[in-house]
C-alpha cells in the first residue's frame, strides 16, 4: 500500500487454503485496513484457488470488503507481481544464498524489510495505467 506494508507472511507449512487465508490474511490483516480506510477501501487480491472460495467470499461480504473485479487471464496485473520480482532478486543476490526453508524464510523476510517504500509506492500508483492498458488490451497480457 502507499506508505506503508504489513510483515511479510509466510507460509511456511502446508498449504494456503480459503479457510487458512480467512484466517491468516482476511481478518488479522485486511479486515484491519477496510476499517482503517472506510467505505472507498477496494481490495485486491488474485484469481488463485483459495482466494476464490465460497468461504472467503462469505467472509469479505460479512466484513463489508469490496473485492476489485480480475480480468480472467491478467496476473500481470497485480503490481504486487513486481514486487515478488524484486524481492526474488534481492534474495538470490545475497553473499550467502539460502540453502534451507528457515535460511530462505529469514532472506525473505529480512528483504522485505530492506525493499525501498519507493518501490512499493510506484507499483500501487502504477494501477491506474495497468488497469486501462488492460481495457485497450481487451483483458490481455499487459507490458509491466
Amino acid at each position: 500500500m502507499i506508505n506503508g506494508r504489513t510483515r511479510l507472511h509466510v507460509v511456511a507449512n502446508g498449504t494456503m487454503t480459503g479457510q487458512r487465508y480467512i484466517d491468516e490474511v482476511l481478518l488479522p490483516h485486511v479486515r484491519l485496513f477496510r476499517g482503517a480506510v472506510g467505505e472507498k477501501f477496494v481490495f485486491m487480491d488474485d484469481n488463485a484457488t483459495c482466494h476464490r472460495t465460497l468461504a472467503v467470499q462469505d467472509c469479505l461480504d460479512s466484513e463489508c470488503i469490496q473485492r476489485l473485479v480480475w480480468p480472467a487471464r491478467s496476473p500481470d496485473l497485480n503490481p504486487i507481481e513486481n514486487v515478488w520480482d524484486a524481492l526474488g532478486r534481492q534474495v538470490a543476490g545475497r553473499n550467502y544464498p539460502p540453502t534451507n526453508k528457515n535460511t530462505l524464510i529469514h532472506a525473505l523476510t529480512e528483504e522485505w524489510n530492506k525493499l525501498p517504500q519507493q518501490l512499493l509506492d510506484n507499483v500501487v500508483e502504477s494501477m491506474v495505467r495497468r488497469v486501462e492498458c488492460c481495457i485497450t488490451l481487451h483483458g490481455g497480457h499487459i507490458p509491466y
